[in-house]
């Protein structure tokens, strides 16, 4: 991922550092990691940085397009380089997993709003929230009700 990396980095005008490149492969290998984990992933790769450090390289990054940073309600930021594509996200209610799930539409339905009250909309988030299956499971084993459907 190196070379694509710091490729990707000099195409958008970021300066090549070992903590961007460390970062870019930890979003890589981890999507939708919070920040704090992705702090451990880095500093597992390239040893002693910090936290601040992965945190403006998270920023930059962000900023940039090279990574999306999501935030679902009542949850640390999260980050993933699957950019520029129309995908949404489902979040598990108990247990926080986070999973990519395509715009049912498959196209950008969400974007053509009745009236857009002059806004040049070019973006739009989609949250599915519910139990993911080891929860359901669990909930299900211990006697409790499961999430009602239309909650």
């Amino acid at each position: 991922m190196s070379d694509h990396a710091e490729q990707m980095l000099r195409e958008h005008g970021i300066q090549v550092t070992a903590q961007r490149l460390a970062v870019l492969g930890a979003v890589s290998a981890r999507p939708h990691a919070t920040a704090d984990d992705l702090v451990n992933d880095v500093r597992a790769h390239i040893g002693a940085v910090s936290r601040q450090a992965v945190f403006d390289a998270l920023g930059v990054l962000s900023e940039k397009g090279l990574i999306r940073r999501i935030q679902p309600a009542r949850s640390a930021a999260r980050y993933e380089d699957r950019v520029d594509d129309n995908h949404h996200h489902l979040v598990c209610r108990h247990c926080g997993r986070m999973v990519d799930v395509d715009c049912a539409a498959g196209y950008r339905p969400c974007l053509d709003v009745v009236d857009d009250f002059g806004f040049a909309i070019d973006e739009a988030e989609v949250i599915y929230w519910g139990l993911c299956p080891s929860c359901r499971k669990a909930a299900a084993a211990s006697g409790q009700e499961p999430l009602d459907q239309h909650h």
